[in-house]
């Protein structure tokens, strides 16, 4: 099977890690033994038609099976490109957005599968709109984490390895304070309540990410809203607590494990539950067998189904 993979979530300079769970999707779907060429383009409107007369090339010059484009504009520069089959996987961003969400629900219906990274997607959300379903034609088919890179080390190393305090009290917000949807407001406020650094993710090189979560005596997610949400299933791997709000795969996530939170942000409810992991001298939770339901090979394998049944009946 040969598949052409379409992203424009490449990362750069102040976004490291930006799509690294479809460059990890890849390479569990290669080492399944599918024979997966990516084709990724920088953000930004300018890149658009460039992005759709290089895919346009690469659909006449060699023989793909099908086109699985992430993230919404991406799937629209593969559907102007000739891509077929098409399948697209919307992450969050691309539906709830005020104007690319419009754009991703009316690309909904022209596809051959509609894909969600959590079911969450296919329903309203904080008061935006979610994808439309398509009858026969719509899944959930989310990226995974990779659980080689992400396991737990000691939280002395990785602090120095970090140049922090090895006594500090530190709450990780895994994103960038820049995404006001991240609502790094909320995160400053309860760290400020519960006496703790707050320490932001938005430019971490993904390969160091692994330190700063081991380094934190919890991972903070207060997002209004999140299309899977990865940086807790990360978290859930070195089994590092995690405080959430009610967003993407978190209430699945996070249920009955003690020591996380999954609910409505409360700024003193949270500070509580924070201060007793900033007060232990190295907090951690049972969460990495959980963190097993959303791996890169259990969701790339679910990837490599939707693929065979889309070609064994195409539309």
């Amino acid at each position: 099977m040969r598949v052409l993979v379409v992203t424009n979530m490449t990362p750069d300079a102040g976004a490291p890690a930006r799509g690294r769970f479809v460059r990890d999707q890849v390479e569990a779907l290669r080492r399944a033994g599918v024979e997966v060429e990516l084709y990724s383009f920088r953000v930004g409107s300018r890149q658009y038609p460039r992005a759709t007369r290089a895919i346009r090339r690469l659909l006449r010059a060699d023989g793909f099976d099908l086109v699985h484009a992430h993230y919404g504009l991406a799937g629209w520069c593969a559907l102007l490109a000739g891509a077929r089959p098409l399948i697209v996987t919307f992450h969050g961003t691309d539906v709830r957005h005020p104007v690319v969400g419009p754009l991703s629900r009316r690309l909904a219906p022209r596809l051959d599968l509609v894909a969600g990274a959590s079911r969450a997607l296919f329903a309203p959300e904080s008061g935006r709109a979610g994808l439309p379903r398509v009858a026969g034609a719509s899944a959930v088919l989310p990226c995974g984490a990779d659980l080689e890179g992400f396991a737990p080390h000691s939280r002395v190393e990785a602090r120095r390895r970090l140049g922090l305090d090895p006594d500090g009290r530190y709450l990780l917000f895994p994103a960038s304070a820049s995404r006001p949807v991240k609502r790094h407001d909320l995160a400053a406020e309860l760290a400020r309540l519960a006496e703790a650094e707050l320490l932001c993710g938005g430019g971490i090189e993904a390969g160091r990410m692994v330190d700063w979560i081991n380094a934190a005596n919890a991972v903070l997610v207060t997002s209004d809203n999140e299309g899977f949400g990865l940086a807790a299933v990360e978290a859930l791997a070195c089994d590092v607590p995690v405080l959430s709000t009610p967003v993407g795969v978190a209430p699945t996530l996070l249920a009955e494990i003690d020591g996380c939170l999954v609910e409505p942000f409360d700024a003193s409810r949270w500070a509580t539950v924070a201060g007793a992991h900033l007060d232990a001298s190295d907090p951690r939770v049972a969460g990495r067998d959980r963190a097993g339901w959303f791996s890169a090979e259990l969701m790339a394998e679910r990837v490599l189904i939707a693929y065979r049944e889309l070609l064994a009946h195409p539309g």
